[in-house]
């Protein structure tokens, strides 16, 4: 299982993702995150595209491992961190 810490900086860069246009409040950001708790508001409703695991099963498998697929994932992650200090 990917192991999310929950900072939400993917959350706060949905803008280029066609899948989140309808999430995207309209500077980027995801409307169901929660600032206060850094979570999302519809964690148990969230789309697919949000989940690691099941984007993993139904289209990365044909074409990463599943090391190599949570590796790429956790240096998205750590880039996002890494910008939203600048």
């Amino acid at each position: 299982m990917f192991e999310c810490d929950g900072c939400g900086e993917c959350c706060k860069n949905i803008g280029h993702i066609d899948e989140l246009k309808d999430f995207d409040r309209g500077d980027g950001i995801c409307k169901y995150l929660d600032f206060e708790t850094k979570l999302c508001k519809i964690y148990e409703n969230r789309p697919d595209i949000c989940r690691v695991d099941v984007m993993y099963k139904k289209i990365y498998k044909n074409y990463y491992s599943k090391h190599e697929f949570f590796k790429l994932n956790y240096e998205a992650c750590k880039i996002l961190k890494e910008n939203s200090k600048e």
